[in-house]
């Protein structure tokens, strides 16, 4: 009896060891926290990639320009962006990160919308916002003295929640950072605090503006896979560069922008002001079934107002509901998302978010035409192998009528289709193939060379990026 006791406890010993064994190792494989700046330094990660591009735009050209020239049909652009930087480890509780950006144009055969005007001598050429520019992309410290803590200042990358209303517009070449203090607090259990005050944006445009841009972001975690937000947004900006039109003209009338007036980009003495605070509620998650399915669902609603000396009328409400299913890898849903209208004077508008993603890739609606949005949506996602699928299809309305041809009014701005296949080649390199397909229906304006109209537009990417 003594020997078998003796021979489990030797048992479980030697169990407990192999445990422990793999735990030991993993600690003894880390580095021992840098005793100097110069040992922060060397334990650092990189903050670098190359990402090659290839776009390709063919539109209607029947828009007019402020000469009153056709536009072409068709534009293209290959250009290669190169983002150098490090990250330190932390160092006293302090890490320090600093990285470059520079976008190099290999043609010049598209209008790259530098400062949000037309590039001299291509206002024919279909906009494809990737100007050449060489800056500091990030340049911050990070500070974590208080315990689940995380202090923020300097020039930096933002994405909350799924970027509808904040984001870095990665996707395109230059990308949108900030430059300010944020913080975030996990003191909480399953509670995230995020707050944030800037004074300056540079957007993808390479358009620095200054302002006062202030953000509060509280999200609870109902499972790993769900959680409930809310937040609100001040921007106490003039012109976000989404400024256009005439709020006088009737609600019916179609308007390029927000239709509050005209932009200080092309008209420095405008006064148009955009300024707006969002408040807003948002539930998201999956839910589990079993090993294999999974419940998707999305419901959110967030109001929109004038704030310090924006225009009046913005007075708008964002509502979006949808839902779904997955099994493993493959996923299908439905989704209505609204950006209302305020008497087809104002519409909901996103103006730092990244709104590439949202209402079809090829970019027609990057600014909310005045009668609003009404988008309905099915996406499907899913992978072979390694390659990653994924595809969705938009229904466009307006959520007030617009002025059409013939002296009739529409509502159906049209529709689109968009699709992507990734693949990994390795864990350093990317290739990427998209396609984006908008196809017009009720013409948005009484006249087909209407300034604001939004015509059929095709666009194909071909995307190569290596991450060290």
């Amino acid at each position: 009896m003594i020997m078998n006791h003796r021979l489990s406890i030797s048992v479980f010993s030697a169990l407990l060891a192999m445990w422990a064994l793999p735990a030991l190792a993993d600690e003894a494989a880390k580095p021992a926290p840098p005793e100097t700046l110069l040992e922060a330094i060397k334990q650092g990660k990189p903050m670098t990639n190359f990402r090659l591009r290839y776009e390709n735009v063919n539109q209607d050209g029947y828009q007019s320009t402020a000469a009153n020239a056709k536009k072409l049909d068709t534009g293209e652009a290959f250009t290669l962006r190169s983002l150098i930087g490090w990250q330190t480890a932390p160092f006293n509780n302090f890490s320090f990160a600093a990285q470059i950006t520079d976008v190099h144009e290999f043609n010049d055969d598209f209008n790259d919308r530098r400062d949000n005007v037309p590039e001299p001598g291509k206002g024919a050429y279909p906009n494809i916002v990737d100007p050449g520019y060489t800056d500091i992309n990030q340049l911050y410290v990070d500070w974590t003295g208080i315990k689940n803590t995380k202090l923020r200042l300097g020039r930096q990358q933002l994405n909350l929640d799924n970027v509808r209303f904040i984001g870095d517009i990665a996707f395109r070449q230059n990308m949108q950072v900030f430059d300010g203090i944020s913080v975030l607090n996990k003191s909480i259990p399953d509670v995230e605090i995020f707050a944030a005050h800037f004074d300056k944006v540079r957007q993808i445009t390479t358009k620095l503006r200054d302002g006062n841009i202030d953000m509060v972001n509280a999200k609870y975690r109902i499972s790993p896979t769900e959680s409930l937000v809310g937040y609100g947004y001040f921007i106490d900006v003039e012109n976000l560069g989404q400024n256009g039109g005439n709020p006088t003209a009737a609600g019916f009338a179609a308007q390029g922008g927000n239709g509050l007036g005209a932009s200080q980009d092309s008209i420095p003495t405008a006064t148009t002001d955009a300024s707006s605070k969002t408040f807003g509620l948002r539930l998201d998650g999956a839910r589990k079934v079993n090993d294999d399915w999974k419940l998707l669902y999305t419901a959110e609603y967030a109001k929109q107002d004038d704030y310090r000396g924006g225009n009046t009328l913005i007075d708008a409400h964002y509502f979006k509901l949808g839902g779904g299913a997955a099994y493993g890898v493959w996923s299908l849903r439905i989704d209505h998302e609204k950006l209302s209208s305020n008497n087809g004077k104002y519409a909901f508008q996103t103006p730092l978010g990244t709104n590439h993603l949202f209402q079809g890739w090829a970019d027609v609606f990057l600014a909310t035409p005045r009668q609003g949005m009404e988008d309905t949506f099915i996406t499907f996602a899913g992978s072979i192998e390694k390659a990653k699928l994924y595809a969705e299809y938009h229904v466009f309305k307006s959520d007030e009528k617009y002025q059409s041809l013939n002296g009739k009014f529409g509502d159906k701005y049209g529709t689109e289709f968009d699709a992507s296949v990734a693949y990994p080649f390795s864990k350093e390199l990317m290739g990427k193939v998209e396609y984006a397909k908008f196809n017009e229906s009720d013409v948005y304006g009484g006249s087909l060379q209407g300034a604001a109209r939004k015509g059929d537009k095709e666009i194909v990417w071909l995307t190569g990026m290596y991450t060290f």
